[in-house]
């Protein structure tokens, strides 16, 4: 994957980050893959449990090319050395089309002969998506959010959607074996709604949506994206229909939770 230069490493030396701007937590750097050591950190995560306005302490180290997430090290799965993250397989998420991703993966689990609606358009943007992400952040990791042990992390990637392919994250493999592919969709929901990569697990993606569909239509459309994007969101929810999952997962919400087993 074509990356920027990495601004981690310098952290080895300076682990509170003031070469780069930074107050930064104690906190670990992570090289651990699939196959061995990466030749060079893929991501710094804090040691301790991250509070609501913790987020403020990563914001400039936009400015260095390192973007915040929240990783969630609960559920026993553990941390990102054990994730088995591989990013030697990651292509460029510019390299792919988003719509030929998401009609490939309809084709593929849609019901026959169910064509692919297409992807819906894209609703104004009425929120900065910065900070829609910083106010998300805030409930992931607040007591009592979805996240089991949230940790504040940075990760050099050149957008917010590039996250999961800058680091080689798997959570999807069995989904979709390359997380660039998905970071194209990732990248032109960014473009379209204003989403911002704002949550990782084990298995688990989480993005804060800065312009919700606002319109059971538009809702329905998007619900088919998520269809195509991660299945089992349709397929394990109460009611598994597009319409129920709209109604309930898509609609006028400013957070989107994909799961993948």
């Amino acid at each position: 994957m074509a990356t920027l230069p990495n601004p981690l490493p310098t952290l080895a030396a300076d682990p509170g980050g003031r070469a780069l701007g930074l107050r930064l937590p104690a906190g670990v750097l992570v090289d651990t893959t699939d196959a061995g050591s990466w030749h060079e950190p893929l991501l710094w995560c804090a040691r301790e449990r991250s509070r609501p306005g913790d987020r403020e302490l990563l914001e400039p180290a936009r400015r260095s090319g390192l973007l915040p997430v929240v990783l969630d090290v609960g559920g026993g799965h553990g941390g990102p050395d054990r994730w088995e993250l591989a990013p030697a397989g990651v292509s460029y998420p510019g390299d792919h089309d988003a719509e030929e991703v998401l009609a490939e993966h309809w084709a593929r689990h849609a019901a026959d002969g169910d064509p692919w609606p297409g992807a819906d358009t894209a609703p104004p943007a009425h929120r900065d998506p910065d900070e829609v992400a910083a106010e998300v952040t805030d409930t992931l990791v607040d007591d009592g959010g979805p996240l089991k042990d949230p940790r504040l992390a940075l990760v050099p990637a050149r957008r917010s959607a590039d996250v999961p392919a800058a680091i080689g994250w798997t959570g999807a493999v069995h989904h979709e074996a390359d997380p660039a592919r998905l970071g194209a969709v990732l990248r032109d929901w960014e473009d379209r709604f204003g989403i911002r990569v704002t949550g990782l697990g084990f298995d688990q993606l989480l993005v804060s949506v800065a312009a919700p569909p606002t319109t059971l239509a538009d809702a329905r459309a998007v619900a088919a994206e998520h269809f195509a994007f991660c299945p089992g969101n349709v397929r394990h929810g109460a009611d598994p229909t597009l319409r129920a999952y709209a109604e309930q997962q898509v609609l006028g919400r400013r957070t989107w939770h994909f799961w993948w087993d």
